[in-house]
């Protein structure tokens, strides 16, 4: 018999909180990194006491957050993977330590991948070059859109991305043009994801859309797959789905932003009485950490933890809240790439009447591990479960 029924799990993608201890190796901003502590400072303090309650003033003291009277599981989780990106993240929560690096291309794709990518789409690529997605098509959004070549382009990340404007290239031509990448993407060039960038708008005034889409590795069985096996839904909300490639996602639901994020999680908390929802919410790292706007990522956390506050109350008892993040993206550092740290990790179950130190995890498994010890089903991978010590409040 399972120990409980819902679990409704929260990733708050890039939300990071302090180096990790392996950061130096990564990076002189990585080893400077602090996400949540340096957005908080950046507008004299947040304002999240629903975060507060569930102790994440507990793991690192955060300018503005009380968690004095805290009742919750915390701690912090440190990855074991190699890299900093979502993949890594979300596999290695569900088991699956990457212990060798994907590849990274900081001088563009080789001709192999470029040459037959040209061929398949019928026109030569525009860029293929590391960039911030936002500047990349500031700079060659114009000729795209006289040529209809595709802006090819990667970042410090294992990925090949693709942007296109909507009006010049259908949305479902350029997803056509992902898989084509994916199915070529193997072998030495098995990038972590191939991912669709869409835009639309005008030279100067481009913007991209919420059609984007992801095409991730995947690396065979997780807990995921075993929730699935064992007949419990697992719904991916967001761009779940697409990081695991569909594999162990009984429902996927794509959204467009963080507040459609949450809107949607609370729609299946009112009709989905079991299994797993789990969510990314993604615009605390597409549009505030990747574009260096703390100011703006401490207002989407703030904005999170008002529906936070409206999610609470509609907790039953037989329901679990897993609230973390699966890298950093410091956007007071320099540069614009995710940045190596510890993760918060927060567990709350109604009728939790004081705050547990969790302490700091050695791998990001061990909430995969303690997702499958929490509906009493095998772990087939990695990690240590931490679930007794939540259960014995």
């Amino acid at each position: 018999m399972r120990d409980t029924r819902r679990l409704i799990w929260i990733v708050l993608d890039s939300c990071g909180i302090g180096a990790a201890e392996d950061a130096a190796s990564y990076g002189e901003s990585d080893a400077q990194s602090n996400t949540f502590l340096h957005v908080a400072q950046a507008v004299g303090g947040l304002c999240a006491p629903n975060l507060g309650k569930l102790g994440l003033s507990r793991i690192v003291k955060i300018p503005g957050v009380d968690s004095s009277q805290s009742h919750g599981a915390y701690g912090k989780m440190q990855e074991q993977s190699h890299g900093k990106d979502t993949t890594n993240g979300h596999w290695e929560f569900v088991g699956v330590v990457l212990d060798k690096p994907m590849p990274t291309y900081p001088h563009g794709f080789p001709k192999e991948i470029i040459e037959p990518f040209e061929r398949y789409v019928g026109k030569e690529v525009l860029a293929n070059k590391p960039a911030s997605g936002t500047v990349i098509i500031e700079e060659f959004g114009k000729q795209h859109i006289e040529t209809g070549r595709p802006i090819v382009y990667t970042s410090a990340d294992s990925v090949f991305q693709i942007a296109a404007h909507e009006d010049v290239v259908p949305v479902d031509t350029l997803y056509d043009w992902c898989t084509y990448a994916r199915s070529i993407l193997t072998g030495d060039h098995a990038v972590g994801r191939v991912i669709a960038r869409p835009f639309r708008g005008t030279p100067g005034n481009f913007e991209r859309t919420d059609r984007r889409r992801d095409y991730s590795l995947t690396f065979g069985n997780t807990v995921l797959n075993s929730l699935q096996d064992a007949g419990i839904p697992v719904v991916g909300i967001g761009k779940i789905g697409d990081i695991y490639g569909g594999s162990g996602i009984s429902e996927a639901i794509h959204t467009h932003d963080n507040a459609d994020g949450m809107k949607v999680l609370m729609e299946y908390m009112d009709k989905q009485p079991e299994g797993v929802l789990y969510a990314n919410l993604v615009d605390f790292d597409s549009k505030y950490g990747h574009r260096n706007d703390p100011v703006g990522f401490a207002r989407a956390i703030e904005t999170f933890d008002v529906q936070l506050g409206e999610l609470l109350p509609k907790l039953k008892d037989t329901d679990v809240l897993c609230i973390t993040a699966d890298h950093g993206c410091d956007p007071t550092v320099p540069g614009t790439d995710h940045t190596r740290e510890y993760v918060p990790v927060l567990m709350y179950k109604p009728g939790m009447t004081k705050a547990l130190d969790l302490g700091i995890r050695p791998t990001f498994a061990d909430l995969g591990a303690t997702v499958a010890d929490c509906f009493g089903i095998k772990n087939p991978r990695a990690g240590t479960s931490f679930w007794p010590q939540v259960m014995a409040d």
